[in-house]
């Protein structure tokens, strides 16, 4: 008997009334609502306020997905086409969602006045604890976008025992370079804030291809009433610190690097998928995806996903069937060109959502 018939048995075993019904249809339709639009919070911390957006109901039972946008976006603009994507959604009713703002970055917020100490990198990561203790979460699994990642990556190396899980999209976890940084001058001289971040964000095979994406970002960014904002967020990540990360210092929790195969950090994200230690580490490089795959490519990125939380323990493999021909045809053509399987994995680590059967400790390098 399938799911949806169980489901039918029980409401004709205790048909409700139809004042019941009507209350029922209410809190459904007020649920559905929440859901898509969120609530929004002003979280006090340590270190100033942070703008919130939470999904679903508190229930602590399992770790809220916390995410971290990158600059140029905010949480809305990063991850609503992702979690709002279809195939997402059989993880979006099982866990609660945590989008967390970079301080100003939320829509419509106000300029921060001349002279504004933006706080550091590793300070905003700092804050994060206090988002945890408002909506009275142990743990989350962390999802970051660029310096969003780098974030998370700091708050999970200061707090291991906050985090079960990390995805990283288009990490770099190293500082700027004195060439780097010279360019980064030059670049401020030769074009616009806005054409700065969208190198940024974007493929030099997007920009040159002015996509429609390109162009709604363009838009967007040079018309942002918090522009000055958006500018310290950008200073301040180019001024972040090494993360030192290496084999003998690392994450303590699985992680799932993903990058695109032409974006701006693919270099970066081999590099530091070169220093984490590949029994926990599962390597994404997405084809045609360009410098936004949560954008781009959200089926792809949303079956790794739920994979990556199987792995965990927290989603049973009955959830995942309707994935599991297109999972094995992509794995099928997806090793590296050259023959050899590199290093990612598919994540067998228990969790308390469950115990995982071990997985095959050779890894490799999946590309879809």
């Amino acid at each position: 008997m399938t799911t949806e018939m169980q489901e039918i048995a029980i409401t004709e075993e205790k048909p409700l009334l139809t004042g019941q019904a009507d209350s029922t249809k209410d809190a459904e339709l007020v649920a559905r609502i929440l859901l898509d639009q969120g609530q929004e919070h002003s979280v006090e911390t340590p270190h100033g306020v942070l703008h919130v957006t939470l999904h679903g109901t508190r229930t602590t039972r399992r770790p809220a997905i916390l995410t971290f946008h990158d600059v140029g976006l905010d949480s809305k603009s990063c991850f609503s086409h992702l979690f709002k994507f279809e195939e997402m959604q059989e993880i979006v009713k099982n866990f609660t969602l945590i989008h967390i703002d970079a301080p100003g970055q939320e829509e419509g917020a106000a300029d921060y006045p001349a002279g504004y100490q933006y706080p550091p990198m590793d300070t905003i990561a700092e804050m994060i604890p206090a988002v945890l203790q408002f909506f009275n979460f142990r743990t989350v699994i962390g999802v970051g976008v660029g310096a969003g990642a780098y974030i998370l990556s700091k708050f999970t190396l200061a707090n291991p025992d906050s985090v079960e899980g990390l995805v990283l999209i288009n990490i770099d976890t190293n500082a700027r370079g004195w060439i780097d940084w010279a360019a980064q001058k030059l670049s401020s001289v030769t074009s616009s804030l806005t054409e700065q971040i969208l190198s940024h964000l974007f493929s030099q095979e997007e920009l040159s291809s002015n996509t429609d994406l390109v162009q709604s970002h363009r838009e967007r960014i040079s018309k942002a009433s918090n522009l000055v904002n958006i500018e310290l967020l950008w200073k301040t990540y180019n001024s972040r610190r090494d993360l030192n990360i290496d084999r003998s210092s690392t994450f303590k929790c699985p992680v799932m690097l993903v990058v695109g195969d032409q974006a701006p950090y693919e270099e970066a994200a081999v590099e530091c998928n070169s220093k984490l230690d590949p029994t926990t580490t599962s390597f994404l490089k997405m084809a045609d995806a360009g410098g936004l795959p949560q954008l781009t490519q959200p089926a792809k990125l949303t079956e790794a996903f739920k994979y990556f939380i199987q792995g965990m323990g927290y989603m049973a493999s009955s959830c995942m069937t309707r994935l599991s021909r297109s999972r094995t045809t992509s794995l099928s053509s997806s090793y590296s060109m050259d023959g050899s399987r590199s290093r990612s994995r598919t994540l067998s680590q228990g969790s308390q959502g469950g115990q995982m059967p071990p997985s095959p400790s050779q890894t490799m390098e999946v590309s879809c």
